[in-house]
């Protein structure tokens, strides 16, 4: 077992101690966490991202509830150790099913079980691979002049270029992309283009951005994964590169570049780990709408809740998204990156993301 593991292993040790402390001496257990929402999240200096504040919260056996809490943390801790010590690992999911032999601790949904997983996130400073935990989702797919160095599971290296050594679908980013994994080797690339949508990734490979503009393409697929981020931000680091966001215009979207640039809200606990604090939002814009005239959709209810919550997220208090935002809910519309097509399949590529890279100052025209 490698020193990292013995970290972990004395970290959860840790939580069972402090509840077997409170329990000798008669006091009633409980464990404190930050509360995991946009009003106790405040801007690290240091670290360049956002953060937990102040606010805390305690899960105590004071309460029915609380216990069961409480006595599913130390089923779930004790589980973790299990895995380290075989070298196994399981999905998120699994654990959920596993807690059916639980007895009283097994949980009553799989949101259940994810939060808590969180929990001990939050309480050992550490990441759920670090507990031998992976989601149900693969990473995001990537296409570009850069050589990665990968441990197979029979733990043996392989080299992979991310052009020559794949399809049309790219290399498929792995759950786990620590050092130890994955390597970034020799990279011939200027910036990352992280993507929203499949259909707009297979466009650009299909025109060869990435060739033409020495771009490396990330499919984010949606709200990117932990992994996707978390490989953005390495790449980013390691080879100095500069990364923009490539997104749908609707607040759900501003939402996904959010995360990769500033954070998530509920993985802020670890935001130095994957955020990407100098990332760009390239568009699609609002102002884009107008500019370009795009064929639009009206905006839903929930759409305007979402932006005008947004206009109260500590995240997006800068000049830029408060016009942008404000003008959405003037214009009561929405758009698509694929709405660019409306004036071809190249344009995009020949006019759209040069044009705006260049007013980005990231190229030349």
């Amino acid at each position: 077992m490698n020193a990292k593991y013995h970290d972990v292993l004395e970290k959860i040790d840790d939580i069972a101690e402090k509840i077997y402390d409170d329990l000798t001496k008669r006091n009633i257990p409980y464990l404190s966490l930050p509360t995991r929402t946009k009003s106790n999240i405040y801007f690290n200096e240091k670290l360049n991202v956002w953060k937990y504040g102040k606010n805390n919260v305690q899960r105590s056996a004071k309460s029915l509830d609380g216990a069961y809490m409480l006595l599913r943390t130390m089923y779930m801790a004790d589980f973790i150790k299990e895995m380290i010590k075989v070298n196994k690992s399981s999905t998120l999911r699994e654990m959920y099913y596993i807690s059916e032999g639980w007895d009283l601790a097994k949980f009553s949904s799989q949101n259940e079980s994810n939060l808590l997983a969180e929990d001990l996130e939050v309480i050992t400073s550490l990441m759920r691979e670090d507990f031998k935990l992976r989601p149900e989702e693969d990473g995001a797919r990537v296409i570009g002049d850069i050589t990665i160095e990968e441990i197979t599971r029979n733990n043996t290296k392989r080299m992979i270029h991310c052009q020559d050594d794949v399809g049309d679908s790219g290399y498929s980013i792995p759950y786990n992309v620590e050092p130890e994994k994955v390597a970034f080797k020799k990279s011939d690339v200027d910036l990352i283009v992280a993507i929203e949508t499949g259909g707009m990734f297979d466009r650009l490979v299909e025109n060869h951005f990435d060739e033409d503009y020495r771009a490396l393409l990330v499919h984010l697929k949606g709200q990117p994964a932990r992994s996707t981020r978390r490989f953005i931000k390495r790449l980013s680091e390691e080879k100095n590169l500069p990364v923009v966001v490539f997104t749908d215009c609707d607040p759900w979207s501003f939402r996904i570049f959010a995360s990769v640039a500033y954070g998530a809200i509920k993985t802020a606990h670890i935001s130095e780990y994957l955020a990407s604090p100098s990332a760009s939002y390239l568009g699609v814009t609002p102002s884009d709408i107008e500019n370009y005239d795009l064929p639009t959709d009206k905006l839903t209810d929930e759409d305007i809740k979402s932006l005008k919550s947004e206009l109260t997220d500590p995240r997006f208090q800068d000049s830029f998204w408060k016009h942008e935002i404000k003008l959405q809910l003037k214009l009561g519309k929405k758009s698509e990156q694929q709405a660019l097509a409306k004036y071809g399949l190249d344009y995009v590529t020949d006019t759209y993301l040069p044009e705006k890279l260049s007013e980005m100052g990231m190229i030349k025209k």
